[in-house]
C-alpha cells in the first residue's frame, strides 16, 4: 500500500492512530480491504469468517448447476454477475474474465460490450479505489446500495426486517458477525440467482414474490444513481447494466402469466 503514511491518507486517519493498531478496529475493516485489496476474512476472520462471504458467480467457478431452461439461466448469471461487482472491487481475475463479455445490439448487449472495454483499460487498484470513494468513503460512501436507506431514508428499517423474514422462511441464516445488513443488493441478487435455479425454497417465497418484495420497488433508483455518481468510472458502466437488466425483469414481471 506505500507504508503507513499511506494508508492513513487513504482512510483519512492519523499514521499514530493506524501506528497503534494491534488489528485493524471492526469500523475500519471494510475500508482497508477496498484500499488494500487484502480480504476482510484475512484481516479480521473473528468478524468476517469465509463462509460469510457472497461467493463468485457460479459461471466465474467450475462449479456446475442441474440444466436450466437456457433463458432463466442467463438471468440467474445476470443476477450472479451484478451482484458479485456490487459486492467487491473485482480482483485482476475477475476483470480478465469481464474482458471476454459477448453483447449484441440490443441495449443490454451493448452495456455488456461497454463493461468489457472498461475493464480492459482499468487496473484492480484504480477500481479499488473508486469502490472505496462510491460505497464506503471516509464517514460514508456516495452510494448506500441497501433497500433499507433507498426506500426510508434510514438503514436497518422495515425493509432490512422484510427481508430477513423471507430469509428465514428459505432457511437462510445470517452469519455470526456478519458486517453487512441482509437488504444490501449483492446480497438479493445472489438470492434471486438461487430462487432461480432452484436452490432456495421456502413456503410463501418465490422468486417473483422476492423481486417484487425487495429489488423491485428500489434497485433501478440505485442503479440510475450508480449511472451518474461523480466517482463513478467502471461502476458506471455497473449501473448502466443494473438498470437495463432490472427494467427487463420488471417488464416480465408484469406480464400475464
Amino acid at each position: 500500500m506505500g507504508g503507513v503514511r499511506a494508508l492513513a491518507r487513504t482512510l483519512g486517519v492519523s499514521q499514530p492512530a493506524i501506528s497503534g493498531w494491534k488489528r485493524v478496529p471492526a469500523a475500519r475493516v471494510l475500508a482497508v480491504e477496498a484500499s488494500t485489496g487484502v480480504s476482510r476474512s484475512e484481516l479480521r476472520p473473528d468478524l468476517y469468517p469465509c463462509e460469510a462471504q457472497a461467493p463468485e458467480p457460479r459461471y466465474m467457478n467450475e462449479l456446475q448447476s442441474a440444466p436450466l431452461d437456457e433463458i432463466d439461466e442467463a438471468r440467474a448469471r445476470e443476477y450472479e454477475l451484478i451482484g458479485a461487482l456490487m459486492w467487491r472491487a473485482p480482483t485482476a481475475e475477475t476483470l480478465e474474465f469481464l474482458q471476454t463479455l459477448q453483447g449484441d445490439g440490443s441495449p443490454l448487449g451493448l452495456a455488456h460490450l461497454a463493461l468489457a472495454d472498461i475493464a480492459a483499460q482499468t487496473t484492480p487498484e484504480a477500481i479499488r479505489d473508486e469502490f472505496f470513494e462510491l460505497f464506503i468513503g471516509v464517514g460514508r460512501g456516495e452510494i448506500l446500495p441497501y433497500g433499507s436507506y433507498y426506500q426510508t431514508g434510514f438503514l436497518h428499517e422495515r425493509p432490512l426486517a422484510s427481508v430477513r423474514e423471507d430469509m428465514g422462511r428459505l432457511g437462510i441464516a445470517r452469519a455470526e458477525r456478519a458486517g453487512e445488513p441482509e437488504d444490501h443488493i449483492a446480497i438479493l441478487m445472489d438470492i434471486m440467482a438461487n430462487l432461480i435455479r432452484g436452490e432456495f425454497a421456502g413456503a410463501g417465497v418465490d422468486e417473483a414474490g422476492f423481486f417484487a418484495r425487495h429489488i423491485e420497488p428500489w434497485a433501478e433508483r440505485l442503479f440510475a444513481d450508480l449511472e451518474i455518481a461523480k466517482a463513478a468510472r467502471f461502476y458506471k458502466a455497473v449501473g448502466r447494466i443494473g438498470s437495463l437488466f432490472l427494467s427487463i425483469e420488471t417488464e416480465a414481471a408484469r406480464l400475464p402469466s
